[in-house]
């Protein structure tokens, strides 16, 4: 069993192991990232609305 702090040594290690990407890399995925993020959330939003605009619209035409 590993302790707590042999385990902490350990990520640091392969922390520094890691190939990071340069600042321009990350901002322009960043970038990516946040419209792809931003354009899903506007199309389900689109879509939540279409259907319970939809299941009104069936609401009101058969009674309740």
């Amino acid at each position: 069993m590993t302790g707590p702090v042999k385990y902490v040594k350990e990520v640091v290690k392969e922390g520094k192991r890691v190939r990071w990407p340069k600042r321009d890399d990350l901002w322009k995925t960043v970038v990516v990232v946040v419209v792809i993020a931003l354009f899903a959330a506007l199309f389900l939003a689109l879509w939540d609305y279409v259907g319970a605009q939809l299941i009104n619209q069936l609401k009101n035409a058969f009674g309740k």
